[in-house]
């Protein structure tokens, strides 16, 4: 078990509150927020933050905090900053799918060092301390092993595009290739980052910019304590050239995967 007091474990306990609004409210009629074309927010996404925030805050009263949906608060310049996604999935959770998360990150200066991810339906929390990866479930902790053995690839579908038209994600679904060697899922969470880590997915590919990103810091997190391979769409570090994210649990897969990746860019010069 965790110590009690650090911050990864204030990372799980603040994941876990989140989570248990989100199944409170599920199934009620919520009222929605609109935040841009596409996308809005719901009184569920509010209260789980607050629930978060007000844990956070309390714990942790020198910390920045940017959360998805009241923005940045604290000191400007702050070392440490916890990256806050109360409801990932929002859509799905609005028609009654159960395929979210809530994600809580802390970075301290450029590193992110206590994350969690949690599935509310589910009773599982995915956390790191940056050294461990590792799931909670029924109050016991047992280590991640990525696993390429599923083959189920996921790919985020969702906009922003940046990179299009050199490189668009629903086009490996297109692919030949990748249809030969894996299985395409498409999901709209970033729990499919945490299933990587967990081996219950081979991969996962998304276009993007991700520094700093509430949805993604979590997973990244995770795949990166448990040895997955973790780099931006051209094969590059993370957040760094073209962006996006390739995650896959070993590298023969991650290869795969970029050159799929390649064939696109080359196709279209």
């Amino acid at each position: 078990m965790l110590k009690a007091g650090t911050d990864v474990e204030l990372a799980v306990s603040a994941a876990q509150a989140g989570a248990a609004v989100v199944r409170q409210m599920y199934g009620e009629p919520l009222a929605r927020f609109e935040k841009s074309a596409g996308d809005f927010a719901t009184a569920a996404d509010l209260a789980a933050e607050k629930a978060i925030l007000d844990l956070l805050r309390t714990a942790r009263p020198d910390d920045a905090v940017l959360g998805e949906e009241s923005g940045r608060t604290g000191t400007d310049g702050a070392e440490r900053m916890w990256l806050v996604d109360p409801l990932c999935g929002t859509l799905n959770y609005a028609v009654r799918n159960m395929l979210v998360a809530v994600n809580v990150a802390l970075r301290v200066e450029s590193q992110i060092t206590a994350a969690a991810s949690a599935d509310p339906f589910n009773d599982e929390v995915f956390w790191t301390d940056g050294e461990r990866a590792c799931v909670r479930h029924d109050g016991a902790d047992a280590e991640l092993a990525p696993s390429p053995d599923s083959h189920l690839v996921d790919v985020n579908l969702d906009p922003p595009f940046p990179n299009a038209p050199r490189f668009r994600a629903v086009r490996l679904l297109a692919d030949t290739e990748f249809a030969e060697r894996f299985r395409p899922r498409v999901v709209s969470t970033t729990l499919a980052v945490a299933w990587v880590a967990a081996g219950r997915r081979a991969a996962y590919v998304t276009d993007g910019h991700l520094r700093d990103s509430v949805h993604f810091a979590a997973g990244i997190a995770l795949c990166q304590a448990a040895r997955c391979v973790v780099t931006g769409i051209d094969g590059q570090p993370l957040h760094t050239g073209a962006g996006g994210l390739v995650v896959a649990a070993d590298p023969e897969t991650h290869a795969a995967l970029l050159k799929m990746i390649q064939n696109q860019v080359s196709s279209d010069r």
